[in-house]
């Protein structure tokens, strides 16, 4: 293993750790308390994403159990360099909040993404509200109207654009590029997803009024409860070497798949930016410290990283046909992503992918014969095309016949697409 790879592996380890997490937050609330100032979370709204519905449907009432002060921006459509494949992200995001909105008890979004006319009278009136006493409140009317096809106020007059640009440039400084985001103390919360993070850290701050735990949208377990009478079938499960996501999901969707006796098809893809898909730094570093602490709640190692990007995932693909016909894909995938996302292993040398290999279960004289081919490259490709065919290009994805699903919190739904 490389000089390199150790000490990338090493500051990774540092950067995703629980230390330095607890230091940063730290030396935020002694700087508030330096400059006295209150306790103020900042929102970040774009009309067009339909997260925002969600996430405005409890800012009420989180606004009401904390001694906290919500701040409104408005912030324009993300770039498209971290925001790929826009069109399949507009429509997924739809259908997933249409599902979000189910578990949360409310009305769904419209079904699909607001006329233009629609979203820029609902910029004007939220550009309008910033600043302004019951900017929350307003933000919330307004979204609420947009998203469930209530009729709009009129739009007042304003300098949108001057709007979208100062909650632009405050989002960067928040260290995110989405809308649905919540900022306090140096972290982002994306969505009612992550809203429960920030919920535990105003409750260690001191700050809920009714001194209760239950956040407002508790994330929901994989599995509903035991199973039963297992179904079988199959679960698809879209992976990828150069995922976090995909080594969060790892274990746990095979979980769900043998507690319903389902067959766990490895349907491995390319890395996006190995498909010309960029990653830009700022969404890397969102992505890396979000997938630390979903990994501490889920108890999974994480965080001394090696990253496979490029060669070594190509490495390991090679080897992944191979690994499926000895009956040990499920472990070696397991293996590869264990190895490179929590034990800094440099999958590019021949050291560590032998490691790999025979954590696996399987023969490293075996597998040195066949690294490097190509004969996987077909097998991707094809699980490529299907998983745009399904109305996504990320991973991890899942499907059960008819149910496809991206992200490894939405294991849920996997789980109740199973039980149907």
């Amino acid at each position: 293993m490389s000089i390199k790879a150790i000490v990338a592996s090493r500051l990774a380890a540092l950067y995703t750790s629980e230390w330095l997490l607890v230091r940063n937050r730290a030396t935020a609330e002694r700087r508030r308390l330096r400059k006295r100032q209150a306790h103020m979370i900042d929102l970040f709204i774009d009309p067009a994403d339909p997260y925002g519905y969600l996430l405005l449907e409890l800012m009420p009432a989180f606004a009401a159990r904390y001694e906290v002060h919500v701040q409104p921006w408005l912030v324009g459509d993300p770039e498209d360099a971290v925001a790929p494949d826009r069109e399949r992200l507009a429509g997924w995001s739809v259908r997933d909040c249409a599902m979000l909105a189910a578990r949360m008890g409310i009305a769904p979004p419209v079904a699909a993404l607001p006329a233009a006319d629609r979203i820029a009278q609902t910029r004007a009136i939220i550009a309008a509200s910033i600043g302004q006493d019951g900017a929350l409140q307003a933000c919330t009317d307004v979204m609420m109207a947009l998203w469930t096809g209530a009729s709009l106020p009129p739009a007042p007059h304003g300098d949108v654009a001057a709007a979208i640009a100062q909650g632009n440039a405050r989002r960067a400084e928040a260290g995110h590029y989405l809308g649905s985001v919540l900022a306090y103390g140096g972290e982002s919360y994306w969505g009612v997803d992550r809203l429960h993070f920030l919920e535990a850290r105003l409750k260690e701050l001191g700050l809920r009024r009714d001194g209760k735990d239950a956040p407002l949208y508790p994330p929901p377990t994989d599995m509903a409860g035991p199973v039963s009478r297992p179904r079988g079938g199959e679960l698809h499960w879209y992976l990828s070497f150069r995922s976090p996501y995909t080594w969060l999901a790892t274990n746990r969707v095979k979980a769900i798949a043998d507690a319903h006796g389902a067959d766990l098809k490895l349907r491995f893809v390319l890395p996006m930016v190995m498909r010309s898909l960029p990653v830009p730094p700022v969404k890397r570093r969102y992505i890396t410290r979000d997938a630390a602490r979903e990994a501490r709640r889920f108890g999974i190692p994480f965080g001394k990283i090696c990253d496979p990007v490029g060669e070594p995932v190509e490495r390991g693909y090679s080897l992944l046909p191979w690994a499926r016909e000895q009956g040990r894909g499920f472990a070696y995938v397991e293996s590869f992503l264990r190895n490179v996302w929590s034990e800094g292993i440099d999958a590019g040398s021949d050291a560590g992918l032998q490691r790999i290999v025979e954590q696996a279960g399987l023969d490293w004289s075996d597998a040195r014969r066949l690294i490097g081919n190509g004969g996987w490259r077909a097998e991707a490709e094809a699980n490529r095309q299907e998983l745009l065919s399904l109305g996504h290009w990320g991973v991890p994805s899942f499907r059960v016949g008819d149910t496809a699903v991206w992200g490894q919190d939405r294991l849920w739904a996997v789980d109740a697409a199973l039980r149907s």
